[in-house]
């Protein structure tokens, strides 16, 4: 991998053998370790569930940092997402929703899918009757390159079970992620 690297360091105009340059391969190789560690979770290993004991409200979690990588630049794209669940017969630990968000932001990604997988992972191992995940993100393909925009913030949402299905529910998320 790292005779790849050079390789690239090349391709852009740039001596692979330079002073600053001669552990570049090895640094990006460590950094993708972290940047690509989603690959190596299992969402289902971080369910640790507790009986909810007949609580039946709204648990957000709002604000999580998150960083990912764009997929059709891997250029990367970063911002808050806001995770909330709404119990069946169990909790989760509140860590586990910013665990959660992390094991699918470090991935190759789209902003759509991302949001997506974190509700889908909450219905399918803790059964809740509904899932909800807003994020809010900068995409600095969209700030460094292509159309130069940087302000813009991309917005998704991905709703399921009764977050999509009751508007109260609903209407009471967006009022607490703001």
């Amino acid at each position: 991998m790292q005779e790849l690297i050079k390789r690239q360091l090349a391709y852009i105009g740039e001596d692979p053998g330079r002073e600053g340059l001669v552990k570049t391969p090895a640094r990006i190789l460590k950094s993708w370790d972290t940047l690509y560690s989603g690959y190596k979770q299992d969402p289902a290993d971080i369910f640790t569930v507790f009986e909810s004991e007949g609580f039946d409200q709204m648990v957000l979690l709002r604000d999580i940092e998150m960083y990912s990588m764009c997929e059709h630049h891997m250029l990367p794209f970063f911002g808050k997402a806001h995770v909330a669940y709404l119990p069946g017969d169990k909790v989760v630990g509140i860590s586990k929703l910013a665990r959660l968000v992390d094991i699918y932001a470090r991935r190759l990604q789209i902003q759509e899918r991302l949001g997506e997988q974190i509700t889908t992972a909450l219905m399918e191992y803790l059964h809740p009757k509904g899932a909800a995940c807003i994020i809010e993100a900068q995409h600095m393909c969209m700030r460094m390159r292509g159309v130069s925009k940087q302000n813009s913030i991309m917005i998704t949402s991905s709703l399921k079970g009764a977050f999509l299905d009751d508007s109260t529910l609903r209407t009471e998320f967006m009022t607490l992620i703001r």
